[in-house]
């Protein structure tokens, strides 16, 4: 278990994250079709991220006025962003004086190296080159997967992350009308299931508060390239944007 920080958005941050993505939407001629974070669900790591061929890149948003009460922090925008292999950006936003609305500080995508300060093209960085998913990707990707499944079983969602180090992973309202929790672990073939933590007990006594029911949710992937019903053969790699095969077989 480790404490999070659950910090609640303002309407005037809601506003200026809203005119960030759009920019970002349009430096692109189709629009960025890979959002990893496009929502205000607490906790923050990031404000916006996105892939982009086989690069990813973390956007922290600050406002050059010192005006706005953002959420989360720096360190978290690095942590995530060298979890998952990533760019950590900074994108510079300032308030119009007259129409009160937001425009990024800097030209062209808005966004500047968040250790270099330096600016940022995210096109300049794309290659042909393959890179495997980290296991931190691995994990959100997992998280994802329990999440979609949540709502489209009709269950409200209270809460998301994917830290692979912070446990549980998802919080949701259960047919109780009362929070339940789920830890969830990602597979990559040849294993063909996730692993309950071994401090299942801690992470129960530590969630007992606020809820004493929880969930275990296994996730597994595999190449297309290759079924889960292979033996004998070496794994194809989770190459970044390429497709997988995903095994999820519901709550434990």
């Amino acid at each position: 278990m480790h404490p999070i920080e659950m910090h609640e958005v303002t309407g005037e941050f809601a506003t200026c994250w809203q005119a960030a993505g759009r920019h970002i939407q349009n430096q692109v001629q189709d629009g960025i079709h890979s959002w990893l974070r496009a929502d205000l669900s607490p906790p923050f790591l990031e404000h916006l991220s996105f892939r982009l061929g086989n690069q990813l890149f973390f956007i922290r948003l600050e406002d050059v006025d010192g005006r706005l009460d953002l959420p989360g922090s720096e360190h978290g925008l690095l942590s995530i962003a060298d979890g998952c292999q990533g760019h950590a950006c900074l994108m510079p936003m300032k308030k119009k004086l007259f129409g009160g609305t937001w425009v990024p500080d800097r030209s062209g995508w808005g966004l500047i190296d968040a250790r270099t300060h330096a600016p940022v093209d995210p096109t300049n960085f794309v290659t042909d080159e393959k890179i495997e998913m980290t296991a931190w990707e691995l994990h959100d990707f997992a998280v994802q997967v329990v999440k979609g499944q949540l709502e489209k079983d009709g269950y409200e969602l209270m809460s998301w992350q994917g830290n692979p180090e912070v446990d549980p992973a998802i919080w949701f309202v259960g047919e109780t009308k009362r929070p339940e929790w789920v830890v969830v672990r990602a597979a990559r073939f040849p294993d063909r299931d996730g692993q309950r933590p071994m401090n299942w007990s801690n992470i129960a006594d530590g969630c007992a508060r606020l809820s004493k029911i929880g969930h275990f949710a296994s996730v597994a992937f595999v190449s297309t390239a290759q079924p889960f019903q292979s033996e004998n053969e070496e794994p194809v790699p989770l190459w970044r944007g390429y497709g997988v095969h995903v095994r999820y077989e519901g709550l434990a």
